[in-house]
C-alpha cells in the first residue's frame, strides 16, 4: 500500500490532487474521468478534509487503500460531487 502523497507525486509530479480529484470527479490513481460515459465504479479509498478521495474499483482502490472494494462508505452521487465542483469559491 502506498500513501496518498506517494500515489499523487507518481501519477501527477507533485503532492497534491488535481481540483477534479478532490472533487470526486476523477482517479487518484489512474485519473480516469467519472463523468465520462465508459467510466468504471468509483469507490471511496481516503477523505482529504471534506471531500471524498475515489479511486477505480480493483487494482487503482488496492494500490491507495489496501482493499480493492476501497472503504465501506458509499461514495456522493455523480450529480452531487459535479454541483460541488461547480459551486463558486469562496
Amino acid at each position: 500500500m502506498y500513501s496518498q502523497d506517494a500515489m499523487f507525486t507518481r501519477r501527477n509530479g507533485s503532492a497534491e490532487p488535481t481540483e477534479e480529484m478532490s472533487a470526486g470527479l476523477a482517479c487518484v490513481v489512474c485519473g480516469a474521468d467519472y463523468r465520462a460515459a465508459t467510466a468504471v465504479e468509483a469507490v471511496v479509498v481516503s477523505h482529504r478534509g471534506d471531500h471524498q478521495l475515489l479511486a477505480c474499483r480493483g487494482v487503482c482502490a488496492r494500490m491507495t487503500s489496501g482493499a480493492v472494494g476501497g472503504l465501506d462508505e458509499a461514495p456522493l452521487p455523480l450529480a452531487e460531487r459535479e454541483r460541488r465542483f461547480q459551486a463558486p469559491r469562496t
